[in-house]
């Protein structure tokens, strides 16, 4: 290993040099209280910028051993350095000048939502930040004096600044690792008493605007009803009280911009940890949870939608359903069966998103087009079967049926905000409004682990396939900040796939698919296979098993197994 004054000698013997000579610095140099390693140079002034960690071992950070052994704590604190690195450099960034990206010093900017980043890592030995340096060129000539300024002045400062514990606000670090500790209790009361969600009183639901995720200054705070109130006792922040969301069959009315979606969008997003002053600290849901809607255009493969699509007239096989351009409702279909594969345990459902013939059918209508002559069993059908016979719940929002009244377990009305227990007083009303009498065929679980035969003659297994050839050709990928990403010639995309809070949580879902069609594809791997292994690999392994170069590099976040699932079945695949 060099030291930083070898670095610097090197620095001056490559001074006005041809750019890629800047080649020659990658390695492991060792900085007063830190190791400093150039892992990857950029090999243009004006090409992505190059990746830098710094490491620095728990006897010199010297944070206190309960805030790293185990988690949550340990994310919790990586998220903080996280945030005070990317205070404390960004401050720096562009003095440093050149042409292109000259000067450039940056880390992942993170959200309202706490997830773990590939940015910083914490080992039970040392901390590591990961981060991009645009290295100083004149035109393409290394500007090595720049160069220096950036390693010799700038990152030393920041640091010791952001990673030494003498140099926290310790208690505004407690408070994040407590807030950590007390969201993740929640979320086990949740799985250990029959809830699917908890909303807290006093959480600011509304965000800022439709581009800023920020809490709405002025907002009404949430109020639970007295029905569906509940209180319990945090390990540090004590008692808290709010509204228990049973599991079941919930449905939420209200009038428009009453705050009916606002609640489930909160919802939709208590999957993750919130920071403070978010806002939703603690709202918390079901870590399964899945929002679902239509999808009008999705590509589907070899999904059993048989549950909610009986026989078509043109005698396309539902139970191995696949089209290159699925309608609403057979979307929202696949949708929801790909979520019971992955393991979701809560459908999160909007009625304004959804596919109006999926969700229901009303009794004149049922009287006009015969059971027999509709391929579509609506989801008002399945729902209760779904909870009583697979054990997930549903959490609705509907503002035009109201034939939903008839099979929620709870009814909650969104009035200026404020949540009102109305379930006796709707069902009371209900029965005058009589559901018609027809029933729908069995409740069978779909079954995708089936033998498919080698020449393909029987697609009922959900087999995963890259590409016709079985020889992948070497993928390059460009993500869409949480829209999606292209991954060769073809875009995937994600855009209704709501939960999908972070554009490094699209990278990683990138590379996670990227290392499946290259890797993965054998003709033995369902795509639940697929998903599973990935999670595994990212579990023991973490982010450096998906990475093309084998190690790990700034720019990544975990996503959930969910959203892992989604993006493979969204690649469109023969």
């Amino acid at each position: 290993m060099k030291t930083s004054e070898q670095l610097r000698d090197m620095l001056q013997d490559i001074d006005h040099r041809p750019y890629p000579q800047y080649k020659s610095l990658k390695g492991e140099y060792r900085f007063p209280g830190y190791l400093l390693s150039i892992d990857h140079v950029q090999g243009d002034p004006f090409a992505a910028p190059s990746h830098l960690s710094i490491r620095m071992e728990h006897g010199i950070c010297r944070f206190p051993k309960e805030y790293y052994e185990k988690e949550p704590a340990r994310t919790a604190l990586a998220d903080y350095l996280l945030r005070q690195f990317h205070e404390k450099i960004r401050q720096f960034s562009f003095r440093a000048q050149g042409s292109g990206k000259s000067g450039l010093i940056s880390v992942s900017a993170c959200g309202q939502e706490i997830l773990k980043r590939s940015a910083l890592e914490i080992t039970d030995r040392e901390i590591i930040v990961r981060f991009h340096v645009g290295f100083p060129a004149n035109g393409r000539t290394i500007n090595a004096r720049e160069l220096d300024k950036i390693l010799f002045t700038y990152l030393p400062q920041a640091a010791p600044g952001a990673l030494l514990y003498k140099n926290q606000d310790a208690k505004k670090l407690e408070r994040q690792i407590f807030l950590m500790e007390d969201q993740a209790f929640l979320r086990e009361y949740l799985a250990q008493n029959g809830l699917a969600a908890f909303v807290a009183d006093g959480s600011i639901l509304p965000r800022e605007s439709g581009i800023s995720d920020r809490p709405m200054k002025g907002a009404i705070p949430f109020q639970a009803p007295d029905s569906l109130r509940i209180c319990l006792n945090l390990p540090h922040r004590g008692e808290i009280s709010g509204m228990g969301i049973k599991a079941g069959i919930t449905l939420i009315v209200g009038g428009g911009y009453h705050g009916k979606s606002t609640l489930l969008e909160a919802l939709q997003m208590g999957i993750y940890p919130h920071i403070a002053g978010d806002g939703r600290e603690y709202v918390v849901t079901d870590p399964t949870a899945m929002k679902l809607r239509a999808e009008d255009g999705r590509f589907v493969k070899d999904v059993d939608v048989s549950l909610f699509i009986g026989s078509l007239p043109n005698g396309k096989d539902t139970k191995n359903f696949t089209t290159e351009d699925a309608s609403g409702s057979t979307s929202q279909a696949a949708g929801l069966i790909e979520a019971i594969e992955a393991g979701s345990h809560l459908f999160l459902i909007d009625e304004d998103t959804s596919a109006t013939n999926f969700m229901v059918r009303d009794a004149l209508m049922q009287k006009v087009v015969a059971r027999e002559k509709e391929p579509i069993t609506p989801f008002l059908e399945r729902a209760v079967d779904l909870y009583t016979n697979a054990g997930i719940s549903t959490i609705l929002v509907a503002g035009s049926s109201g034939a939903f009244f008839h099979i929620a377990d709870t009814i909650i009305q969104m009035d200026n905000y404020r949540p009102v227990d109305i379930t006796s007083k709707a069902k009371e009303l209900a029965r005058d409004f009589p559901l018609s009498g027809t029933q729908p065929s069995a409740f069978v679980l779909p079954k995708n682990r089936r033998v498919m035969t080698k020449d393909g003659a029987v697609h009922i297994r959900r087999d995963y396939y890259g590409n016709s050839t079985g020889r992948p050709e070497p993928l390059k990928i460009r993500t869409n900040g949480t829209d999606g990403f292209s991954i060769g010639r073809q875009d995937v995309d994600l855009r209704y796939v709501e939960q999908i809070t972070d554009k490094e949580q699209m990278e990683t879902l990138a590379q996670c698919l990227k290392t499946t069609v290259e890797k993965l594809v054998d003709g033995k791997r369902t795509v639940k296979d697929c998903a599973d292994f990935l999670c595994r690999l990212l579990a023991e392994k973490g982010f450096a098993s998906i990475s093309e170069y084998g190690t790990t590099f700034a720019g990544l976040a975990l996503p959930r197994p969910q959203e892992i699932a989604c993006c493979l079945n969204r690649y469109r695949r023969p």
